[in-house]
């Protein structure tokens, strides 16, 4: 007597099965992904001091609390965060640059620093952080290139490296789940871009 058997899903079934589950509305959380408790708190601390780097650029550059910006240098006194910066920029994308040497360039440059340091210490909003402080690193990067002239001890990678990686991997571990606002956050999002 043959017995019924259910008819194995294809590859593209169980790849459309796969997606919706991704996206659909029952958010996933960071245990789901990260099983041991160590590693959790491992991540959770990476992203607040990542997150803290950000942050606390962006307070010391618009009040000029004196540690890389001095008072009268601070964006609230009148000063240029991104500018004195932008103008050094030697090398092959330096021209690409100076597009950005103006006001409007204060405010994206200081607007991202803000976004990126709130987005990872609260533990929302982390895949946009991720893209967002990933491109940022990657312009640092073509700015100050190892391998032009006198930047780094590396002649291919640098601190922007590894910085990028800080911000990614909370984003794809759900990092923010854990000492953070992330479980209350995917509530809101579900697992979207907003996650």
């Amino acid at each position: 007597m043959a017995t019924a058997t259910a008819p194995r899903p294809t590859r593209s079934r169980a790849r459309t099965e796969h997606t919706e589950h991704a996206t659909d509305s029952k958010p996933m959380y960071m245990e789901e992904i990260v099983t041991r408790e160590g590693a959790r708190r491992t991540l959770a601390v990476s992203r607040i001091v990542i997150g803290w780097v950000f942050f606390w650029a962006f307070l010391d550059k618009t009040f000029g609390l004196g540690f890389t910006t001095p008072s009268e240098r601070a964006w609230i006194h009148g000063g240029s965060p991104a500018q004195g910066f932008i103008n050094s920029i030697e090398g092959p994308f330096a021209g690409f640059f100076k597009l950005f040497a103006n006001p409007f360039g204060d405010v994206l440059f200081m607007a991202g620093l803000l976004g990126i340091g709130v987005a990872l210490l609260t533990g929302c909003g982390l895949k946009i952080a991720a893209v967002t402080g990933t491109l940022l690193m990657l312009f640092m990067y073509m700015a100050t290139l190892p391998f032009v002239g006198e930047h780094g001890t590396n002649p291919i990678t640098d601190s922007h490296w590894l910085e990028a990686l800080l911000l990614i991997l909370p984003a794809v571990t759900l990092a923010g789940d854990k000492w953070g606002l992330g479980k209350w956050w995917a509530s809101k999002v579900g697992n979207s871009w907003l996650r």
